[in-house]
């Protein structure tokens, strides 16, 4: 008897193992298969299966409008009050009277803040690549204004053409007379412009965590799994890179506003941690998107802008560029360039658009604008290729559910 009970459980202890070892090789066995699917995924871009990316994104593209379509109209009355007061701002816009004086003035402010605010959001929002219009826009404009301030020792640029044009205004100034805080205040609303919309970029991922915390579902975003993932093995995490994004977590989560006021006030590209972990503790959204805003427009933004002002100071340009023309051998050739675009940007700011002078263009120049091109092409390809990919990922989760029902 007492053989065949230690028979009984032995077999029990067996059993165990077997389910335990068949649960582990089924896990394995899927993270495997997650894996070769993430890299099949990977391997749909324009340049490997270009007729295959190109479908996909095209269905991609009609049912994501199917889900807006649906939204709007679940969202009937709001866009209802929208066309309506859409129609009567049109109204207003072409009845002729004394306000039109006003709604030009409104029309140039709203164009040209938005301008910026969309800029700002193509570089945060996690379309494709990111768009990095600082770099592209922002930090060119704001090192333009400072340029012709030191020029024109004024920041009163008539307009028009400003902000198309930068020409030096007809009044007398001293030498000297401009000052750093006229700078700042020039470009504050581009600036601020700018931050307030990679703060609204921000919004994406704190959503998503927010709602799959929220139904308890399985998230589909990747992001949003390294990011439970790294919760998992929190204790366990030895690289820099989990131990940063870690430190970024437990700021967020322990200090709540002023973390989150801290992580947006600096240039980090972990801040997606941020949103994600603000989503997943259920952080209040005003929370959230307020200590953002304020990080990002106001803070982070007038940090940046300080730099690019003092770095294209006139002072400081003149060393650089007399520092380039020191470097043994090459030092004059490329120096040249760089005193024929100096020079040229001063006799542009001092001639009238009307007055006839030729402008020439600078291999500076040129290669800027190529370079600028060149990065907006390949931010779209970069949406593109995240579509087609996207819609791979709906292929394969359509299997795996299939699979499951069988």
């Amino acid at each position: 008897m007492a053989e065949n009970g230690t028979d009984c459980d032995q077999r029990r202890i067996g059993m165990t193992k077997e389910q335990h070892n068949g649960n582990f090789t089924d896990s394995s066995l899927l993270s495997e298969r997650k894996r070769r699917d993430r890299e099949e995924r990977l391997n749909i871009v324009l340049w490997r299966q270009p007729f295959v990316t190109l479908q996909y994104f095209f269905l991609e593209t009609l049912i994501n409008l199917k889900e807006w379509t649906i939204k709007l109209w679940h969202r009937r009355s709001i866009l209802v009050s929208f066309l309506l007061m859409l129609a009567v701002l049109t109204a207003t816009y072409y009845i002729e009277g004394t306000h039109q004086q006003y709604v030009r003035y409104m029309e140039k402010k709203f164009f040209w803040c938005a301008y910026w605010v969309g800029l700002g959001i193509l570089s945060s929002v996690g379309l494709g690549t990111g768009l990095h219009t600082f770099l592209l826009y922002l930090g060119p404009h704001i090192a333009s204004v400072t340029l012709a301030a030191y020029e024109c020792n004024s920041v009163n640029f008539p307009e028009p053409p400003y902000p198309d044009q930068i020409i030096c205004p007809d009044e007398e100034t001293t030498e000297g007379s401009i000052s750093l805080w006229a700078i700042i205040s020039k470009v504050r609303l581009e600036a601020c412009m700018w931050g307030a919309g990679t703060a609204i970029g921000e919004l994406p991922p704190y959503f998503m965590a927010r709602a799959a915390r929220l139904s308890g579902a399985e998230p589909d975003d990747e992001e949003y799994q390294e990011f439970e993932e790294m919760l998992e093995h929190a204790e366990t995490a030895q690289d820099f890179a989990s131990r940063a994004k870690l430190a970024v977590q437990n700021l967020v989560q322990k200090v709540g506003f002023f973390g989150i006021l801290a992580c947006a006030s600096i240039p980090n590209p972990l801040f997606d941690l941020a949103g994600i972990t603000c989503g997943h503790f259920l952080v209040p959204f005003w929370t959230f998107f307020g200590a953002t805003l304020i990080g990002k427009a106001v803070i982070k933004m007038h940090i940046q802008k300080l730099f690019v002002i003092i770095t294209f100071s006139k002072h400081i340009v003149e060393q650089m560029v007399s520092l380039i023309g020191a470097i043994p051998s090459v030092g004059p050739s490329l120096q040249k360039p760089f005193q024929e675009y100096l020079e040229a940007q001063r006799i542009k700011l001092h001639h009238k658009p009307d007055s006839g002078v030729p402008q020439g263009e600078n291999w500076l120049s040129w290669m800027f604008e190529k370079l600028v091109i060149v990065m907006v092409c390949y931010f779209i390809l970069s949406i593109i290729n995240s579509m087609a990919q996207s819609y791979a990922k709906r292929l394969q989760q359509k299997m795996y559910s299939e699979e499951k029902t069988k």
